[in-house]
């Protein structure tokens, strides 16, 4: 059994074997050559053969000796490769970021390069995934988590927020207009896309606003924001989103509210989530700072693009209605 040999004779024998000497191998291990000949004596001792002849001033290995280098040489060079393996990963600069995967194409993409910039010497890993980190058991620096706060025994800071309300296309906002002058009575006859993982649905928002009644029901249920709102630029139907996803369609004019007689909800939406600890080191802090003035600009360059469509914003804090699932989207 292995906790029967002796592994330090056996380094010392596989350091005489391989220099071919007792001197050579105690300059290499740092220590006496009588502390070399000594444990080759107990390594012999303990396998009960010899393991090299004595000729005069020259040592050659016995068979048994033989067998037993080709051995030993074979683990050392195993466990050197391993050591060096992992020395090199400890090295090497790696940064594991879990994001939600509408917010990482449509929002984080175009913005990475500048990141990237700042720590070129850096392997940058994101995943873009629905389901939220578990760091006791998964190798993750950071979550970019889309929710209302509250995730028990993290460190968490909101980076960024989101506002929403109604919007579709110019096209299709004048179909409504031709059938109703009234906000709601075009809301009654109007196809709803349903974004189905995020924070503020229509069930929410409709119950809000006292729009009910038997049409109100929305036949296209989509897990992913990028879908519903690439439907609602389309000229599907009314989508409830965020200027966080839909700020370049809003700009341009792809998108456009539906009246501004609906304010927009305006609450934390975006965290920073990792253990306490994850904090202390630098690419997080990194990652933090840089995040943390994207998001400041974003919500500044958000208010003003709602309040110049005319809309009123309303302060929330991340609330839902009970019962309700919630799930990064």
């Amino acid at each position: 059994m292995m906790k029967d040999i002796n592994l330090n004779a056996m380094n010392y024998f596989e350091a005489v074997a391989r220099l071919g000497g007792i001197s050579k191998a105690a300059e290499e291990l740092g220590v006496s050559p009588s502390a070399v000949s000594q444990q080759i004596r107990q390594f012999e001792q303990q396998f009960g053969v010899l393991l090299f002849r004595r000729e005069k001033r020259r040592l050659s290995l016995t068979s048994d000796g033989e067998r037993l280098f080709q051995t030993t040489s074979q683990a050392f060079r195993m466990m050197r490769d391993v050591r060096q393996a992992i020395q090199r990963q400890r090295e090497a600069r790696h940064f594991i970021l879990r994001v939600s995967p509408s917010f990482a194409v449509r929002w984080l993409a175009p913005r990475l390069k500048e990141f990237l910039d700042l720590t070129p010497n850096w392997q940058v890993r994101i995943d873009a995934a629905p389901d939220f980190s578990d760091f006791e058991t998964e190798v993750v620096d950071l979550d970019l988590r889309y929710g209302e706060g509250g995730w028990s025994g993290l460190h968490q800071e909101p980076v960024m927020h989101d506002v929403v309300f109604p919007m579709c296309s110019p096209a299709y906002l004048e179909q409504l207009r031709a059938r109703s002058d009234d906000p709601i009575g075009q809301l009654r006859q109007a196809q709803l896309i349903d974004s189905v993982k995020t924070h503020y649905r229509w069930d929410f928002w409709l119950a809000r606003h006292g729009v009910m009644g038997e049409r109100m029901v929305y036949p296209l249920r989509l897990d992913r924001s990028s879908m519903a709102l690439q439907l609602a630029t389309d000229g599907a139907g009314v989508v409830l989103e965020s200027t966080t996803l839909a700020l370049p369609e809003l700009e341009s004019g792809a998108l456009v509210p539906l009246s501004t007689a609906f304010e927009a909800i305006r609450f934390p939406a975006y965290w920073l989530v990792c253990p306490a600890r994850h904090t202390n080191r630098r690419i997080v802090r990194i990652f933090s700072d840089w995040i943390r003035e994207l998001g400041a600009a974003h919500d500044a360059r958000a208010r003003d693009l709602v309040t110049g469509f005319g809309l009123r914003i309303d302060e929330q804090q991340g609330r839902q209605l009970p019962g309700e699932e919630f799930a990064a989207d």
